[in-house]
């Protein structure tokens, strides 16, 4: 019997993604319900990225750095 193997995993890319289906467009981390403007709201609060997981531990690995890009991209930090 032949075995399945499955292709090797790719880190997932963690960006700042708008989609009319989730939160009604708002921008958000993507894979996540969470906005980034709210991430934006610690990060200006110079909350560590520590206390960013600790109330919302459902932020993929990289969210922060990903909002505080897009932030300075929109021009927001």
């Amino acid at each position: 019997m032949a075995t399945m193997l499955r292709p090797p995993r790719q880190p997932r890319i963690v960006e700042v993604t708008c989609d009319p289906e989730i939160m009604g467009g708002w921008p958000c981390v993507s894979g996540t319900r969470i906005p980034a403007e709210t991430i934006l709201l610690y990060i200006k609060a110079g909350s560590s990225v520590r206390e960013i997981v600790r109330h919302y531990p459902s932020l993929p690995l990289g969210g922060v750095d990903a909002v505080r890009r897009w932030a300075e991209a929109e021009g927001k930090l």
